[in-house]
């Protein structure tokens, strides 16, 4: 836990440094933890995320695909069960202040690498100490720099890692955006 800690420090050292790379944006969410959906099996896990992250500049390069944008985040669990730190790409479509901003990444987590639940009688550490995390959230632009929006992220495997293993786990929540620029 201590590591990852760290790493989300480092995370977040970035924006104390005024200028850091292509820094676009900063976001900070909140988060229920082990939220029970169709794309999940119980983990035992709970507690509330703290989240926070970067956007980079949109790569134009890539303007082929929606010119998405590297972003870095970090969630970090308030009892101690599984948080975790990664690197993805996010797109924004926008029709006026609205907009939906989907997203994915590899993350890398600091949840049991082995776990059982005696009584369901099935594995439910995730299988895999690297995982995607797919999210999607749905937004207004308040202003030029502030938007919010409800976000949805999941971690999992994808079955890709451990064929019999992958519960993964949803989050539900609220996030708040500051473009930098």
């Amino acid at each position: 836990m201590r590591r990852l800690s760290a790493a989300v420090l480092a995370l977040a050292a970035p924006l104390a440094v005024p200028g850091t790379a292509a820094a676009q944006e900063v976001f900070a969410g909140v988060y229920a933890h082990g939220v029970d959906t169709p794309f999940t099996l119980y983990t035992g896990e709970g507690g509330v995320d703290l989240a926070l992250g970067i956007r980079l500049a949109p790569i134009e390069a890539l303007a082929v695909v929606g010119a998405p944008a590297p972003y870095l985040v970090g969630s970090l669990n308030t009892v101690s069960d599984t948080s975790f730190v990664g690197a993805g790409l996010s797109w924004r479509f926008a029709r006026g202040p609205l907009y939906i901003r989907p997203a994915v990444a590899v993350v890398v987590h600091d949840g049991p690498t082995f776990r059982v639940d005696l009584e369901r009688r099935r594995r439910t550490d995730l299988g895999s100490r690297v995982l995607f995390e797919p999210e999607l959230g749905i937004g207004y632009q308040l202003d030029e720099r502030l938007s919010i929006e409800a976000s949805w992220m999941h971690i999992s495997q994808a079955r890709l890692f451990n064929w019999e293993q992958n519960p993964g786990i949803d989050m539900f929540g609220a996030r708040v955006n500051w473009r930098l620029r």
